[in-house]
């Protein structure tokens, strides 16, 4: 697969990859991860008939480090940025974790650029975290031990059916967090804040689907978070069972079909 770039600048770039033809829907990843988390939801969007790009994020994969800023508002920004650059949309915007907050960002700041909003496992507001939880956060993330730290840690947030290749996919975290300035940027972005996101949910217009693992061990009670966005968005919502935070790798079996139907009901709306 080719990689192309999205020229941001000062010799900055984000990296991104598209695949098929039809209406557009772009992938927005989480923190600490890479575009190829899709891998299991962008061939079942092209085969149904979508062109799909996904991006890695600043500071993650094969984007650059070096940016002012890494939050929410950053990756929303890119993000309106790249569909215009892919011809100008209107786009689908698939948000995972910290990438739902930056979708239902833009989808308020520019709604006549966003058709839809799929989010899964997302973080749309700052989860409750106490001060021990945040300092081991801090220490996994150091030098020399960070990138291996997190690369197993991951595999926590894949508690029910983990796919057959999520070794290899922590092995290309790993070698993402050992390139360049990737480990302090993952650092700057992981103390970042929810907030813009979530003082813009009201503001949202676009149709929107909720998808949450039942085994998403982000949030005490993920059902119940995933109802507060579900409600806050007047979106539809799904519940995977026995499965946590990357629901779409975990159960594509489910998941996948819960997107097209609704990317199809979105298009045939308008």
């Amino acid at each position: 697969m080719n990689i192309n770039y999205l020229d941001r600048g000062a010799g900055r770039r984000i990296a991104y990859d598209v695949q098929g033809d039809g209406p557009l829907v772009v992938g927005l990843h989480g923190m600490g991860d890479l575009r190829s988390v899709f891998r299991f939801t962008v061939p079942a969007l092209v085969d149904a008939g979508y062109r799909v790009a996904t991006f890695d994020s600043r500071g993650h994969g094969d984007s650059s480090d070096g940016f002012d800023a890494y939050d929410d508002v950053a990756q929303a920004t890119d993000a309106l940025d790249l569909i215009d650059h892919l011809g100008g949309g209107p786009a689908a915007l698939l948000g995972n974790s910290m990438g739902a907050g930056a979708a239902v960002y833009a989808a308020a700041e520019r709604p006549a650029a966003v058709t839809a909003l799929a989010l899964l496992g997302p973080f749309v507001r700052d989860p409750k975290l106490s001060a021990g939880a945040k300092l081991a956060v801090s220490l996994m993330l150091r030098k020399p031990w960070g990138p291996g730290a997190w690369a197993g840690y991951y595999k926590r947030y894949y508690p029910g059916n983990p796919p057959a290749d999520l070794a290899a996919h922590q092995l290309r975290i790993k070698q993402s967090l050992r390139s360049a300035d990737h480990l302090a940027s993952f650092r700057t972005t992981a103390g970042t804040s929810h907030a813009p996101a979530e003082q813009r949910l009201s503001r949202v217009s676009a149709p929107a689907l909720v998808v949450m693992g039942e085994k998403d061990m982000d949030w005490p009670d993920p059902i119940a978070e995933a109802r507060f966005v579900a409600e806050s968005l007047h979106a539809e919502l799904v519940l995977v069972p026995d499965a946590g935070h990357y629901p779409q790798a975990e159960r594509p079996d489910l998941v996948n079909p819960a997107l097209v139907a609704f990317l199809g009901k979105v298009s045939a709306g308008a």
